[in-house]
């Protein structure tokens, strides 16, 4: 059976060109930003003075545990490769 394509006839083939289109000038550009951004160092300093120590005590706790969870699995592995070179013979 052969497949049908999905396209009609009467698309166009390349995007429609905007002809009336005209560019900007840059005589109005002074190459300064309008508002300094502030550093990572300042917007951690914000978050952690409104936000409650004990939300930060307990997210870290979590994320202690999910870091130990990961850890008992990979350190099997390497405990069983190491096992795996010491039985296997050498060449």
């Amino acid at each position: 059976m052969k497949p049908t394509t999905l396209t009609t006839q009467n698309a166009r083939k390349f995007p429609h060109v905007d002809f009336e289109y005209q560019a900007s000038s840059l005589e109005d550009l002074t190459g300064r930003c309008t508002k300094l951004s502030n550093s990572f160092r300042d917007i951690s300093r914000d978050y952690f003075d409104t936000e409650d120590n004990k939300d930060f005590v307990s997210n870290a706790a979590i994320f202690g545990a999910l870091i130990a969870s990961a850890l008992v699995p990979i350190a099997a592995s390497a405990l069983a490769m190491i096992h795996l070179v010491r039985v296997l013979p050498l060449f």
